[in-house]
């Protein structure tokens, strides 16, 4: 697994999100971008940490951030966990893991002693130029808003 790190430019993507909306990193040049990488919509991890980030949103975008989460998830999965906690931000449905891939968030993992391949639980801060500025890998999922600012 080749990750993105800090200083990297991120390569422009389109996806669509949980309303069908295109959307492309192209759209967010001259905006401060966080985006986060969840491994799957309503399991117990994923919800603490898009719930975290719903509760402490505002705080976020007065800090000047736009909110973006990524998962293999459909878009109807996506709709329906974005409406069921009311998420204020965009959730992109990465079926084919382009972007998963783009940034290097696949590998493997482990879980009550089995080995599998998933989706990493990282988030990466980008600058209005789309340049990484810094890259959490160890996310909070309780706490995450605060390990972002």
């Amino acid at each position: 697994m080749k990750t993105l790190s800090v200083g990297d430019k991120v390569p422009n993507f389109s996806a669509k999100d949980q309303h069908g909306e295109m959307i492309n990193l192209s759209d967010y040049i001259g905006k401060k971008i966080i985006i986060f990488f969840y491994p799957r919509a309503n399991t117990p991890g994923c919800t603490a940490q898009a719930c975290d980030l719903r509760d402490n949103y505002d705080k976020l975008t007065n800090a000047g951030y736009n909110l973006i989460g990524v998962s293999a998830d459909s878009i109807k999965n996506q709709l329906s966990f974005s409406n069921k906690f009311s998420f204020p931000f965009s959730l992109l449905s990465d079926e084919d893991r382009t972007i998963i891939n783009i940034f290097g968030v696949w590998g493997p993992k482990k879980f009550r002693g089995k080995d599998y391949e998933g989706i990493h639980r990282i988030t990466f801060i980008i600058n209005e130029e789309g340049i990484i500025n810094r890259v959490i890998d160890k996310v909070i999922t309780k706490d995450h808003a605060s390990q972002i600012l």
